[in-house]
């Protein structure tokens, strides 16, 4: 099933089919409790997207370190490529500059994985800012 949504200039591509070629599942933020060994929730489901990479620890801060969050992810994400994904984790300050990082680096097209309640499961969905095609 593929179905496409259409906000101003976003066109997002919704599927259920996974890819044949796995990427990288960059995960923004490690999720709250990791450090201790008990998450709040259980991300192991983006693993049939590819590998899991964490960018960032729980508790990273924008606020107070803006410097070191934007170098760390320039670099973690400097080998994004199309097929990889993002899980958006974490502080939305943060989200909103890794995405804008990726961006960047794709000329606007890129993926993400949504959580769906319902189904319990995540779904990719296609960005593609400039709707090239």
């Amino acid at each position: 099933m593929i179905g496409y949504v259409k906000k101003g200039i976003l066109l997002m591509r919704i599927t259920n089919q996974s890819t044949d070629n796995k990427g990288n599942v960059y995960v923004i933020q490690d999720i709250p409790g990791t450090k201790i060994g008990t998450p709040k929730i259980n991300i192991i489901g983006a693993t049939q997207f590819g590998n899991l990479k964490v960018l960032l620890p729980e508790n990273s801060q924008i606020i107070l370190s803006p410097t070191y969050v934007i170098t760390t992810l320039r670099q973690k994400l400097k080998d994004y490529t199309i097929r990889d994904y993002l899980l958006l984790t974490g502080d939305p300050a943060i989200i909103g500059v890794a995405c804008s990082i990726v961006s960047d680096i794709t000329n606007g097209k890129y993926n993400l994985l949504k959580w769906d309640k319902q189904e319990r499961r995540y779904y990719p969905v296609e960005i593609d800012l400039y709707n090239k095609g």
